[in-house]
């Protein structure tokens, strides 16, 4: 009897997968995790931002945790999974620090107008607190929230003659019914961090600033353990919003001076100095094109911003092609030895860099002069200020270009060469024609984005010539100011920092930047036809 074999063919192990369940469990419980954290995360900030009445936040919040839980809770929506992750990025540090740099542009923040005008009035009425002899005294503990020395700050009261202790703050004050006092001092009190004597001593300043409100007036510091409540002349009524001195009936409006408003009598005298912040509209932006002062400077620096982008991107980029095509050739013995060399000045971080080549462009003892043998004073002159600026700008960016060009140039392929060369075209002749319009395909988005960052390259000004050298009729333009260093001085100069300006001069570069990058970018499509 002859055994019939089966001629059906064996089934392999890897026919039956095992079940998909088990291969997918742990990244489903990873799933359930990173979910739940983004939830709890929402859910825990919510009381701090219903609490600070941030309701733009809070629905966006959970909007985006809604979309996330719904993305990623399912098999749907597949191309979100990837495309989500990228537009929170986009958004959170692209769109929405635009959006806020434009809306502070259309205020006066700055030194003086921190505050809202519930504040400066505030402000202006503890300080008109006087103490008058029968003045009811308090005994003194200074606590916090925060830091000992940025606050905010409260001040844990005692009543010598009663011993109750209660607590002041800016909205007013409130008994303080856990507090442990010892010998008429508040020693101890949940929630606050109590400040030595010589931590109140080091914040005198700003709890100078600090007043109670109370009914008959006011409460604030007296030394380092008293307080006492006085009396102001000073009576604010909100429906007119105006301060009126009971003592001379004058009575004080807020009006607007230049971009910030004060409490002013009809006769034009101040209450104060203390101003508030508030929106200006487009007066910062009127103010950069109309200020015949701020507008003759910045057509000159833009002039020389554009130049100096140019020539950094162009001289980095021009050196970088050379030494990669040079290195490229493969009868150049020890090419990984001459690379690790040219890659040394992009190693070493930039700001050392500068500082180093700050010194060596000294008049007197500088490498520079000492291995010419000139004796010019670099940083004295715009001009050779300038020159000093794009060489060590050259020194530092052509190894990014080196690595660049290298790249691309190992992506072209050999066949193109050889064959125009079996066309009888020259070396030279190969490389305008075939070799640097393909090598410029893939860089020139490159050149684009090299030129935006040198456009804003703020290090390398401020730590090389400090936008020097200026002269003794303008010590507010430097030789060698970009319009990024040239708005930070401006912005942020003797006359304290002005936020709003700040962020309207940022605005405009930010489109005069996307303007030039964007016609960049269709200049670069013409090289589109070179495939």
């Amino acid at each position: 009897m002859v055994q019939q074999l089966s001629t059906a063919p064996t089934e392999s192990p890897a026919a039956h997968p095992p079940p998909r369940g088990s291969r997918s469990t742990p990244v489903l419980l990873l799933k359930i995790l990173l979910l739940a954290v983004v939830l709890s995360t929402v859910i825990s900030l919510t009381p701090a931002l219903v609490a600070a009445e941030r309701w733009g936040f809070l629905v966006f919040f959970w909007a985006l945790v809604l979309l996330v839980v719904a993305v990623y809770a399912t098999r749907r929506a597949i191309p979100l999974k990837y495309l989500l992750p990228g537009s929170i990025l986009l958004f959170s540090f692209v769109v929405y620090p635009v959006i806020s740099t434009f809306q502070v542009s259309l205020t006066n923040l700055g030194d003086g107008t921190r505050s809202t005008q519930e504040q400066a009035v505030t402000q202006i009425l503890g300080a008109s607190v006087v103490q008058t002899p029968d003045a009811p005294r308090y005994n003194l503990t200074v606590g916090t929230t925060g830091s000992a020395t940025d606050g905010p700050f409260a001040f844990l009261l005692v009543d010598p003659a009663t011993g109750e202790a209660s607590v002041g703050t800016e909205d007013g004050l409130e008994p303080l019914d856990d507090a442990t006092v010892t010998e008429g001092f508040v020693t101890a009190a949940d929630g606050y961090t109590l400040l030595t004597p010589a931590e109140v001593n080091a914040a005198s300043a700003a709890l100078a600033e600090v007043t109670v409100p109370t009914e008959g007036g006011a409460i604030r510091q007296l030394g380092i353990r008293q307080a006492f409540e006085g009396s102001t002349p000073l009576v604010y009524d909100e429906d007119s919003e105006t301060i009126t001195n009971t003592s001379t009936g004058v009575s004080y409006t807020p009006t607007l001076q230049g971009d910030r408003e004060y409490f002013v009598s009809a006769d034009g005298q101040r209450l104060s100095d203390q101003s508030w912040a508030a929106d200006v509209g487009f007066a910062n932006y009127v103010r950069a094109f109309t200020d015949g002062r701020i507008l003759s400077d910045f057509l000159g620096i833009f002039g020389w911003t554009l130049v100096f982008a140019t020539l950094s991107v162009a001289t980095t980029f021009a050196l970088g092609t050379v030494l990669a095509i040079v290195l490229n050739d493969r009868r150049v013995r020890g090419q990984k030895v001459y690379r690790s060399v040219l890659l040394l000045p992009y190693a070493i971080p930039s700001f050392i860099s500068l500082l180093l080549w700050s010194g060596f462009w000294n008049t007197d003892f500088g490498l520079i002069n000492d291995l010419t043998g000139l004796s010019v004073n670099w940083f004295g002159g715009a001009t050779t200020a300038k020159v000093a600026v794009i060489l060590t700008n050259l020194w530092l960016g052509f190894p990014y270009m080196f690595l660049v060009v290298t790249g691309a140039l190992q992506a072209i392929p050999e066949d193109l060469k050889e064959a125009a060369g079996i066309d009888g075209a020259s070396g030279f002749m190969g490389f305008r024609k075939i070799t640097f319009p393909l090598l410029l395909i893939p860089t020139a988005p490159l050149l684009v984005a090299s030129f935006a960052f040198n456009f804003n390259n703020f290090n390398t000004i401020f730590l090389l010539t400090g936008g020097g050298p200026f002269t003794p009729e303008n010590p507010t333009a430097g030789g060698t100011d970009l319009l990024i260093s040239y708005t930070i001085r401006l912005a942020f100069g003797a006359s304290g920092a002005q936020f709003g300006f700040a962020s309207a001069i940022a605005v405009l570069l930010f489109v005069i930047t996307g303007v030039v990058a964007a016609l960049q970018f269709r200049l670069t499509r013409r090289l589109e036809d070179v495939l």
